[in-house]
């Protein structure tokens, strides 16, 4: 059977989702773990890579196996087996031809600025403090700019193999700042993402709250598809994972 696993996990000690030589990874401790309870090891689809030290609330991942567990039954004994920083959720039987990346609709991220001079002794590893004010306002403003279906190619840091093949047009259909006290969050919702995307989103909004950049700027941006015109990539550790969403059909619903 095709089972989807939801988790979340506390990004600060892995190399990251995929499985890479340079560290350990949550698909890695997935796969431990799955291992320990069905006696194999079968390969994981995740919904997408994440970096190392990025987070996530809710992350999407599939895997084929053979199992006499009840469905549901699942995340409790996965549980036993996984180290604190990861937990699985739920679990439910998904159809064959569902894939967790290919699958989704679109994806939501969230970055968690800290904006204060004084650090939280609480939540430093899950976010980014920037100790000058910031005007929401005004991030709010230039996030909107970039929703709508553009070249993201800006937003992209140097490297990515899929700039490389010229495929940096994704949709985006929601962008924006808020403020709850000390807490600035930058919600990113897309189809798609490039690498280092949402952070290098994140950092542009702060040339923005910083008064570094006018909001109306953001379509130049754009349109100019050079890196050098976006702000700078923010810390691994303000980015979240917040959820991942699938059409009714692509659950068998």
């Amino acid at each position: 059977m095709n089972i989807l696993l939801d988790i979340s996990y506390d990004g600060t000690h892995f190399c990251g989702f995929q499985v890479q030589k340079n560290g350990v990874s949550v698909c890695e401790t997935i796969q431990n773990a799955l291992e320990a309870v069905l006696g194999t090891r079968p390969d994981v689809k995740g919904c997408g890579r994440t970096d190392a030290g990025v987070h996530a609330l809710h992350y999407a991942l599939n895997f084929w196996a053979e199992t006499s567990i009840p469905t549901e039954k699942l995340p409790l004994a996965l549980n036993r087996h996984l180290p604190d920083a990861v937990r699985v959720n739920a679990a439910r039987r998904v159809p064959e031809e569902f894939h967790a990346r290919y699958s989704a609709h679109t994806k939501t991220y969230v970055y968690r600025i800290w904006n204060s001079p004084v650090e939280s002794p609480f939540e430093a590893a899950y976010h980014h403090r920037i100790s000058a004010p910031l005007d929401v306002l005004a991030m709010d403003r230039a996030a909107k700019g970039f929703v709508g279906r553009h070249d993201f190619l800006s937003l992209c840091a140097a490297g990515s193999a899929v700039a490389a093949k010229g495929d940096t047009v994704r949709t985006v259909t929601d962008c924006r700042a808020q403020r709850a006290g000390h807490l600035i969050t930058v919600t990113v919702t897309a189809d798609g993402y490039l690498y280092n995307m949402v952070r290098i989103l994140a950092g542009t909004l702060v040339q923005a709250g910083r008064g570094a950049l006018d909001p109306v700027a953001v379509p130049a941006i754009l349109a100019g598809r050079d890196r050098s015109l976006a702000g700078p990539t923010l810390p691994a550790k303000g980015l979240f994972l917040q959820q991942v969403d699938y059409p009714p059909e692509a659950l068998g619903l």
